[in-house]
């Protein structure tokens, strides 16, 4: 019996005499860790109520703001196509506004209405060209830049375009980036830049109005 309880004895391996020390170190961590997790799945359950009220406000603004652009859309398409009709419609592959596509058609005078992607370069061009202004004149801002937008125009169109610009600059400053005539020739101030020695860019202005 004697044999077997100091067998017993020596299998527990040497006394660990900070075994009390470890095991408050270890509660309070422990105390500590848990409450860590709490506040953790607290601020979880915080964010996503937050982001569902996000979300609902979101979809609400969506379909507020889509509506006006949509409205926007045909008057802006109308006036720089000279008629016809456009309009932007959520698409049916999801049920939330949020995720679902954008459906533009475009009608252009004499032609029946149709998708964006039947039109010719041209008539997409002008038809993007209208979806921006109809974005643009939701909110409009006082500063507008606009990268050669127009580039894929026939002269007739770049007059519309331009004439459209300038009805539309009582409200924005507009800068365009171009390399068409028609554009440069309606606008009221110019810059350039040219290379007249190698290697050295001059900037030249010219007053046009």
């Amino acid at each position: 019996r004697i044999s077997t309880l100091k067998s017993a004895i020596k299998a527990l391996g040497p006394v660990n005499l900070g075994a009390l020390q470890e095991f408050s170190e270890l509660s309070e961590r422990l105390e500590f860790m848990t409450k860590q997790r709490d506040d953790i799945e607290a601020a979880k359950k915080d964010l996503e109520k937050v982001i569902d009220e996000l979300l609902t406000k979101m979809r609400s603004e969506f379909t507020s703001h889509f509506d006006t652009i949509n409205k926007n859309f045909g008057q802006v398409f109308t006036d720089l196509f000279g008629g016809g009709t456009a309009e932007i419609a959520l698409g049916t592959d999801s049920d939330d506004v949020l995720e679902c596509s954008i459906d533009i058609k475009a009608q252009p005078p004499g032609k029946k209405l149709q998708s964006l992607t039947l039109l010719s370069g041209g008539e997409r061009c002008l038809t993007a060209i209208g979806l921006l202004f109809a974005i643009q004149e939701l909110k409009p801002s006082p500063f507008v830049i606009l990268d050669e937008v127009e580039a894929a125009l026939d002269d007739v169109n770049i007059t519309r375009f331009t004439d459209f610009v300038r009805r539309h600059s009582a409200k924005s400053q507009f800068i365009l980036v171009t390399h068409r005539k028609g554009t440069m020739e309606a606008c009221d101030q110019m810059y350039g830049v040219t290379m007249a020695e190698r290697g050295v860019s001059k900037i030249l202005s010219m007053e046009l109005k």
